[in-house]
């Protein structure tokens, strides 16, 4: 009964037939410079949303660009609470399982890969919704990422012995010298914070300050963004009882297999989770420790999601939980808003043509 009211609206309201929908981007060749719709969906861990991405993309054609940096490795499934097959199933999901976990990820292959995956999601007439919690690798998507210095290895030997010497003041240095860049970083995430720290000592300048400089834009969409807020103390609710959740659904025996299969000085295992259930398996921690610490790295991380999320421009703010039924009409209600707006110049350029 939603689907059919809202595509009612969507097609009689907004006089946008099922045909024309289907054309909105296919028609890029014909109107290049009109801007496709592309919908962003942001928020902190555990707030719901994959449910809000599916929902949408079921009721306006979408398919789903995931943007996560933990989701991008293959066998990491528990621990970043990748997407089901069945959920993968019924709508089609990027940024999956783009590299093995001893592979180095970083948000610039991201956005190379991304965008490709947003070219032909448009290109076959499919509403484009990138879906994920990751603020570096989204803003490397839309806004682009400015030409970086490149790797020192001397340098970074330096910083990781430092680091082992004194464990925490790699990351407390990078809050010295680039205090955004290391609020977007986790302590833990050792290689993030060495390759801040390069990248502000090689150019003398900080890390957030050059990407901000010489970017490369997305071009050719129009943008809505949407973020998730709900209530703090129900978020970190749902934050203790899902990280306790990864433990009982095989988190650690997960973590084991790919230690086994790829090593351990993985960069992939220093994800929340992840690098708990490692100390535990080295046996520096009980399993209980490990939960209470994966717990409290994910309240912390989602603390971090929602500062950085609050500086991006004009994001619409949804004050609930992505599965609430209010919360998936406000969104859809909003999105519909904004294809009618957005798509104004497509719908009359294919009124022009059906005329002709």
């Amino acid at each position: 009964m939603l689907f059919t009211t809202h595509y009612s609206l969507l097609t009689s309201h907004y006089s946008l037939t099922t045909y024309h929908f289907s054309l909105l981007t296919s028609h890029l060749s014909l109107t290049a410079s009109i801007p496709a719709p592309l919908i962003v969906l942001a928020g902190p861990t555990a707030s719901g949303k994959t449910s809000l991405a599916i929902h949408l993309a079921e009721q306006l054609n979408g398919e789903i660009l995931s943007c996560d940096s933990v989701s991008v490795y293959r066998g990491l499934d528990i621990g970043s609470a990748k997407p089901s097959l069945e959920e993968r199933t019924r709508i089609p999901h990027y940024g999956l399982d783009w590299y093995a976990p001893n592979e180095e990820a970083t948000a610039g292959d991201y956005a190379r890969r991304g965008r490709i995956a947003l070219a032909d999601i448009t290109s076959r007439g499919k509403l484009p919704i990138v879906a994920g919690g990751t603020g570096l690798y989204l803003r490397a998507l839309i806004e682009g990422l400015a030409p970086a210095p490149q790797r020192d290895e001397a340098l970074r030997d330096r910083l990781r012995a430092r680091e082992e010497k004194r464990p925490g003041s790699l990351h407390r240095l990078l809050t010295r010298f680039d205090a955004r860049a290391a609020a977007a970083i986790h302590a833990n995430d050792i290689p993030k914070v060495i390759r801040a720290l390069e990248m502000t000592l090689l150019a003398q300048a900080p890390q957030t300050t050059q990407w901000a400089a010489g970017k490369e834009a997305l071009e050719g969409y129009s943008v809505l963004r949407l973020g998730l807020d709900p209530p703090r103390a129900l978020l970190y609710e749902r934050i203790n009882a899902r990280a306790a959740a990864m433990f009982e659904r095989g988190l650690v025996e997960e973590t084991a297999a790919i230690r086994a299969e790829y090593g351990e000085a993985l960069r992939s295992m220093g994800a929340l989770g992840y690098a708990q259930a490692s100390a535990l398996l080295r046996g520096e921690i009980t399993r209980e420790e490990a939960i209470r610490a994966a717990q409290q790295g994910h309240r912390n991380y989602a603390k971090r999601q929602l500062t950085w999320f609050r500086r991006e421009p004009d994001m619409r703010w949804l004050q609930g939980f992505g599965d609430a039924a209010n919360i998936q009409h406000e969104a859809l209600e909003t999105t519909l808003d904004f294809l009618s707006a957005a798509n104004g110049p497509y719908i009359q350029s294919l009124q022009e043509d059906d005329k002709a």
